[in-house]
């Protein structure tokens, strides 16, 4: 059955793409007073939504993509919650050659921040807006409330910005949405908070996998741990949420949920990109880079099958008091989350120089505290920190999180210590605490590297006591020259 043309110019809003993600994006559009244009390439989807949710606010449902435009009010605003890549830039070209100069064409898909420059640049050559906003909080946080990072255009953010920070999640009172920068920034800043998801979760696993194998405690145990570490500074969702996941029975065998699922973890790309651009822009994100590839080792089957009879060198360290054991995995496990954010926010203000973004690395951090997959009570220490030092050159400088680290860096080295000697892979937290200490170091071994660069690549050096580059002529008198 063919859906009706929606009148002209009667929606303030309009989604395209009725997936689980666009679907819920839009009723929360509706829910908020806001008048809503929906379309799918498949129209059925598209009357679903309708049918199932139409109650719920003023739907304009439209079956082909000219009447979806022509729905909207003007300057149009239309969303795009399509598959990224190739589906996303063809939906871009259609509704673009419908659209008027002035219109907003906002994409809040998981896209490249790359793609978005581009986007936005051929779209502005059109006399449109482009929009690249960041959406967290999976399909719950679409419905009631997610954390939204757009970028583009001041003059986009005056008409979509009232909208997205009436549907966004809210904490004090204050929206979890602000306007990021121009082009990419608001992609990119959503690819970094996925980043430190994967870093945080990653940490988690591991402080799950130390009580598992060194204590012998069976997943519902480890999720009391949990529950009681909620109440407490690591007060978040992902740690609310592991409490959950452990403490599930699987309803047909009667064992831990945990204890049925095979241990093979995916990645949809966010986590490799971060790791890419930290690396082009020279922030070493080791924390979210081993989380990645954890998850990577994870679905290595072959090479773990070949792996398992390799000659282990473990020792058998006792524990002596399960308790004070626990509270060393909770320390280190706080320490190593707040190297992962520290590191996050560095890659952000380094992007954001690089790109004349100018993002306010504390506004990001009051965003997140709602809606987001990483909401945590300290996000809030972190808004205080950057209102403190706006140019704070690391996280973890400043007072209070260097305080919080002293609290528990022996805990943190005693972890993994324990982890070398019993052969319990910590990649996690082992590369957060050798980051710490290379951080704090008055000196690192790079003077050997630069020495080794110059004898074999003429690559040159600098010298602590004069100034200038210089080169020495190994394969000749080995005399120094100046370049």
């Amino acid at each position: 059955m063919a859906i009706p043309t929606p009148a002209k110019a009667v929606a303030d809003i309009g989604v395209t793409g009725m997936g689980v993600m666009g679907s819920n994006l839009a009723r929360n559009l509706a829910r908020n007073g806001f008048k809503v244009a929906v379309h799918n390439r498949s129209a059925a989807k598209t009357e679903k939504v309708v049918k199932e949710h139409g109650d719920e606010g003023e739907f304009f449902p439209a079956e082909s993509m000219a009447d979806f435009v022509n729905a909207l009010s003007t300057p149009r605003v239309a969303i795009i919650m399509v598959k990224a890549g190739p589906a996303t830039d063809a939906v871009i070209d259609e509704l673009a050659s419908l659209m008027d100069p002035g219109d907003i064409i906002v994409d809040c898909g998981n896209s490249n921040w790359h793609d978005t420059v581009r986007r936005e640049a051929a779209i502005r050559e059109r006399g449109l807006h482009f929009v690249g906003s960041g959406v967290s909080g999976g399909e719950e946080g679409a419905l009631n409330g997610p954390s939204i990072m757009p970028g583009g255009t001041p003059e986009s953010y005056r008409r979509l910005g009232p909208m997205f920070e009436k549907i966004s999640a809210h904490v004090d009172g204050v929206p979890c949405c602000t306007h990021v920068g121009p082009d990419g920034a608001g992609h990119f800043v959503k690819m970094v908070h996925n980043g430190i998801e994967y870093a945080d979760m990653q940490l988690i696993a591991e402080a799950y996998d130390l009580m598992r194998k060194s204590l012998g405690m069976s997943a519902a145990e480890i999720g009391k741990v949990f529950e009681e570490w909620n109440r407490g500074e690591l007060d978040s969702y992902l740690i609310e949420i592991t409490a959950d996941v452990l403490q599930h029975v699987d309803p047909e065998t009667g064992k831990a949920f945990v204890d049925v699922v095979l241990d093979r973890a995916s990645q949809k790309g966010t986590g490799a990109w971060t790791v890419q651009n930290a690396a082009e822009v020279g922030v070493p994100t080791t924390g979210i880079a081993e989380a990645t590839f954890a998850r990577s080792l994870s679905g290595s089957v072959p090479e773990r099958q070949a792996g398992r009879g390799l000659p282990a060198g473990t020792e058998d360290v006792p524990v002596a008091d399960p308790a004070a054991f626990i509270e060393d995995v909770r320390r280190a496990l706080y320490a190593s989350k707040m190297v992962a954010y520290s590191q996050g926010f560095e890659l952000i203000r380094k992007a954001s120089e690089e790109n004349g973004w100018n993002v306010d690395l504390g506004a990001m951090a009051r965003i997140w505290r709602g809606g987001f997959i990483i909401r945590a009570v300290f996000l809030n220490r972190i808004t205080e920190a950057y209102e403190r030092d706006p140019k704070l050159p690391l996280l973890l400088a400043d007072p209070y999180f260097s305080g919080e680290i002293g609290k528990s860096v022996e805990s943190w080295r005693r972890i993994v210590s324990f982890s070398a000697l019993t052969g319990v892979p910590i990649p996690a937290f082992a590369s957060s605490l050798a980051y710490y200490d290379g951080v704090r170091a008055a000196e690192l071994p790079a003077n050997l590297i630069q020495g080794q660069r110059d004898f074999f690549g003429a690559h040159t050096y600098r010298r602590v006591d004069r100034e200038g580059t210089f080169h020495t002529l190994w394969s000749g008198d080995r005399s120094e020259i100046e370049e």
